[in-house]
């Protein structure tokens, strides 16, 4: 990918901002971190309070998308948008929650692999195409989607998608360093298939 490129607003240590204690609490919680991204962006704290209501409800564990699967929606948005940064992230969640690492391997080929379902492809196909500049997804797209998901899940899945956009335009804006656990995953698990830090070197 692209050359390294220095860091562009420094993450802020999470203390920087105690009205900030309880979204921070939360990453520390799932990931055992507060994301560089979101250390950045703490200099807008309403932005953070937005944007950790949206994780949420991305998130959310009573969704109707299975969470790794989601993660993998992610993370091939994030390939898409060629960012390194929340490639690294997705593949360290698909991963933590029961992606098996052959599946997450089998991510550029996709839709050749027998690792995937002709639903799951539906979903990569529609990810694919929604995260590309002009947008890419036509009619016959969403019809396939369509045969395959419902439409609760449909706005899951593109709810997803669109977060993964604004974080491509983030960390390729800000130049967002990779922290130490999310990078290793990288390199053990993306590295092989040509992945690179980039302008998000660690």
């Amino acid at each position: 990918m692209n050359q390294a490129t220095a860091v562009r607003l420094d993450p802020l240590p999470p203390e920087h901002t105690p009205e900030l204690k309880d979204e921070f609490d939360s990453f520390f919680k799932t990931l055992g971190f507060v994301p560089n991204s979101v250390l950045t962006m703490q200099r807008k704290p309403r932005l953070v309070r937005g944007f950790v209501a949206m994780q949420r409800a991305i998130w959310d564990p009573d969704g109707k998308v299975d969470r790794g699967f989601k993660r993998l929606i992610a993370h091939l948005a994030s390939r898409v948008a060629h960012d390194p940064y929340s490639m690294a992230h997705t593949a360290s969640g698909a991963l933590h929650f029961g992606i098996d690492a052959q599946k997450l391997a089998a991510i550029s080929g996709y839709r050749s692999s027998p690792l995937y379902s002709a639903a799951e492809k539906a979903a990569l196909d529609f990810a694919a195409r929604a995260s590309s500049i002009p947008n890419g997804v036509d009619d016959e797209t969403f019809a396939t989607v369509r045969r395959y998901w419902s439409e609760e899940q449909i706005v899951e899945i593109l709810a997803t998608i669109a977060m993964a956009g604004f974080l491509a335009r983030w960390n390729g804006t800000m130049a967002t360093p990779l922290e130490d656990e999310p990078l290793e995953v990288a390199e053990k698990h993306l590295a092989p298939q040509g992945w690179s830090a980039g302008v998000h070197g660690g």
